[in-house]
């Protein structure tokens, strides 16, 4: 199972990006029907921000951004009530690096909290930690060390364990992993990638991963996606211990590991099952591209994989094997959001704003309910006891 250096957490915090276990699971008693008519608040959110929410007790943080870039926000919620706590302005950025798409934003990478601390990071314009009470900045970086070129803006979200704060910047010219000392910002070890991309267009060199750590054995395992590979390091001191070609560029989903496998996606359609024991270089044990994420993360429950391809057509696959048992559209439009399990419930949040909940079984392709909200979703969702608190476009909302 993906490790979390806090351990059990109680119902109440949604830690990081996909949830306190990276793995998008939760056994809380959501609502089956997810609709923007039946929400318990709804907060309007200007600006142009594609984050997803964390929790922390009654605090609900995520970050945002002016469409152009020059102001970036840090914005605390209360989760009972949806009234703004905090709006604090952590960066003005003079010059913004520019995108050649109007997909990504500037705010898209996913906060990491903890008790008394929340992490924000907006690649290359800044990385802070914040007091969750005051909202008074404790340290930053906005140095050399930790710049490369986005080309498309960055996305990678940060994690937390022991002590240490883990970002991957996978950029068009510079392409690291490093790991900052929680409590001051420092640098602990920084890993530059130590493959052969096999290219010299830094288009083909960038991903958007959030790393997850793993245990094999006795060994923990920081397994950090990039473009053409994934690479596994000591969360330690970034060693390099193993790297698979896992193809494709614009890696985004976050890995996912059971049965010996560690299963990951990228931004070109293929999905690879990688042993979790093996060579220093190896492959995947089973690999597809058959309706594939290229945006969103993956569900595993047992021995299955669930997910959500970009042009919405859900799939249930044997982990062990990659065979497919069912592949079926779910009419909602697009989507890049990740879905989360519930129990035995799937909950999918598509580009046009329709929330579609399926049955988590292999069996079938079941539809269970419907919904709709206002705008659409790219940021995915987060659980605080048995409420959603969602982010669309537009607004935030609490659905319980």
């Amino acid at each position: 199972m993906l490790l979390c250096g806090a351990g059990v957490l109680p119902a109440a915090q949604w830690t990081e990006f996909r949830g306190p276990q990276g793995e998008g699971l939760t056994d809380a008693k959501l609502p089956l029907e997810v609709t923007g008519r039946r929400h318990v608040w709804k907060t309007p959110m200007p600006g142009k921000a594609w984050s997803s929410p964390v929790v922390w007790d009654n605090q609900v943080w995520f970050t945002n951004a002016e469409a152009d870039g020059h102001k970036l926000w840090a914005v605390c919620l209360n989760a009972k009530t949806g009234r703004v706590i905090h709006n604090k302005l952590v960066f003005e950025i003079k010059n913004p690096q520019k995108s050649p798409v109007a997909m990504n934003s500037y705010a898209s990478c996913t906060p990491v909290i903890e008790e008394g601390r929340v992490y924000v990071t907006f690649g290359a314009h800044g990385t802070a930690c914040l007091d969750t009470k005051t909202a008074e900045v404790i340290w930053q970086r906005q140095d050399d060390e930790l710049y490369c070129d986005h080309f498309r803006l960055p996305a990678s979200s940060p994690i937390l364990h022991k002590g240490l704060l883990y970002l991957i910047y996978d950029g068009a010219d510079r392409q690291f992993v490093v790991a900052l000392k929680k409590a001051d910002g420092k640098t602990k070890w920084l890993h530059k990638r130590a493959f052969e991309f096999g290219t010299n267009n830094g288009d083909r060199k960038k991903a958007y991963g959030t790393p997850a750590i793993i245990k094999v054995g006795d060994q923990e395992q920081l397994i950090a996606p990039a473009a053409v590979a994934t690479e596994a390091l000591d969360p330690a001191t970034g060693k390099l211990l193993w790297t698979a070609r896992t193809g494709g560029m614009n890696a985004s989903g976050r890995p996912l590991y059971g049965g010996g496998l560690i299963f990951i996606n990228n931004g070109m359609g293929s999905l690879g099952a990688v042993p979790a024991k093996g060579d220093a270089v190896r492959d995947a044990k089973w690999s597809t591209r058959r309706n594939i994420p290229k945006k969103g993360s993956m569900l595993l429950k047992g021995e299955y994989l669930y997910m959500v391809a970009d042009n919405g057509v859900a799939s249930c696959l044997v982990a062990a094997t990659g065979e497919a048992l069912w592949s079926e559209r779910l009419n909602a439009g697009e989507f890049a959001s990740s879905p989360i399990l519930c129990q035995d419930r799937i909950y999918c949040f598509s580009l046009t704003g329709k929330c579609v909940v399926v049955a988590a079984s292999p069996k079938e392709f079941k539809v269970l309910a419907r919904g709709e909200f206002e705008d659409g979703f790219m940021a995915s969702p987060a659980v605080t006891g048995d409420a959603l608190i969602l982010r669309t476009k537009s607004a935030v909302y609490r659905v319980e």
